[in-house]
């Protein structure tokens, strides 16, 4: 017999929705708030929900590793301070939040709006280019390698295996053999390169990222080997990787809404909260983990302990409960004087993102200059995506500029 109620099905994942996912997420969102997802962890899909997660401690993180990567002890492959609780979290956490102080974040202004410029004049130059490779990649690439200690002669490398770990961050059930060895080959291979480096600080100190945690380990914190790798690994790549999407996606967005780069241009003071817009509207990171440290109250659910979630971070961030005209691209959202709902797009909480601040100045300062010095940008192409689910993004954005 029908009960006359259709099966809620999730698909937005699907390759043919890769594009645009939010009319998906949006179908079910509307139907449920919780949604089984059929590998053992249970879609959270509205705003509400999501930050009630993301907000408290007694939701751990520690899990996904695991929950995502069954084979990664076996393997041996390093796991990220990002998946460690209270105390090593927060121990490792203050250790590295030294190199995102207020003071050094600003100190870095000259040296983005430097590169920010001279990669929009090349643009200009050239006339039509592919936005991702000539803008949306090196920028936070060099940022980010310049601030860890990653010398010029290397930025090559970083390039060349930092789209194999992001996707590795996926759901191995969702990789192929191939793509599940390349990320495993591509850590490895960084492991190997930052034992060496850190050992060139520890005998010749620099003003960076890696000689500073080294000589924190010379001084006799607990900061072992292992956890300096896997910090150094974790910064170099989530602290570009994402900030690329978000760049990509802002470049995409412009292009499609040439009226919001044109209120930009007439009120400068837009492209900060221009930034949380493009983070909003279409998020760089699209999911993570929490798993119940003890049972837990979420909405009208009750999860006992030991249960996982996926916060569906792009669905919430498009969640008509909390956003007026969620569709919609507007810089001055965030501007308002209003109060606007916080997006999830830098998470909530102790896992609050701690490049945040970078990432803000690197889109702050390009929106500015893409608006001050050009008057025409529109695609010159279709966009094409990566297959990424977590950290989601564009591969290919062609681009005419003027």
């Amino acid at each position: 017999m029908s009960t006359g109620l259709e099966p809620v099905v999730f698909d937005a994942f699907a390759p043919e929705h890769r594009a645009d996912p939010y009319p998906r997420y949006a179908r079910v969102r509307e139907a449920v708030p919780f949604l089984d997802s059929g590998f053992g962890v249970e879609f959270v899909t509205r705003h509400a929900e999501c930050s009630q997660i993301l907000s408290e401690t007694r939701w751990s993180h520690q899990d996904e590793a695991t929950l995502f990567h069954p084979e990664a002890d076996r393997l041996n492959l390093p796991t990220s301070f990002l998946w460690m609780d209270p105390p090593d979290h927060t121990r490792l956490r203050g250790l590295v939040s030294k190199a995102f102080t207020p003071k050094r974040v600003l100190d870095l202004v000259p040296r983005i709006t430097e590169l920010a410029t001279g990669m929009i004049d090349a643009a200009l130059d050239a006339g039509e280019v592919e936005a991702i490779e000539a803008i949306a990649y090196p920028l936070p690439l060099i940022v980010v390698c310049e601030l860890v200690g990653v010398p010029p002669e290397d930025w090559p490398m970083v390039h060349r295996v930092g789209p194999g770990l992001a996707r590795g961050f996926d759901p191995d059930r969702v990789l192929s053999p191939a793509e599940r060895q390349a990320r495993d080959d591509n850590t490895l291979e960084l492991v190997a390169y930052f034992r060496d480096l850190i050992t060139k600080r520890l005998a010749d100190p620099r003003n960076d990222v890696v000689s500073a945690l080294g000589q924190v380990h010379e001084q006799g914190d607990t900061l072992t080997e292992h956890e300096m790798l896997t910090t150094c690994i974790t910064l170099l790549i989530a602290g570009h990787e994402t900030t690329v999407n978000m760049v990509g996606n802002g470049l995409l967005a412009f292009a499609r809404h040439p009226e919001q780069l044109a209120e930009i241009r007439r009120r400068p003071e837009l492209a900060a909260p221009a930034v949380d817009e493009i983070l909003r509207y279409d998020s760089a990171v699209h999911m993570t983990t929490r798993t119940a440290r003890t049972d837990l109250v979420v909405g009208d659910r009750t999860f006992a302990e030991g249960e996982s979630v996926c916060v569906l971070v792009g669905s919430a961030n498009r969640d008509p409960r909390a956003f007026d005209r969620p569709d919609e691209f507007d810089v001055t959202r965030y501007a308002s004087t209003a109060p606007t709902p916080r997006h999830l797009g830098f998470a909530l909480g102790i896992h609050y993102c701690m490049g945040a601040a970078l990432a803000r100045l690197e889109g702050e300062i390009l929106w500015v200059e893409l608006a001050r010095r050009t008057r025409t940008l529109e695609l010159a192409g279709d966009p094409v995506y990566r297959p990424n689910l977590l950290i989601r993004g564009l591969k290919e954005l062609p681009l005419r500029i003027s």
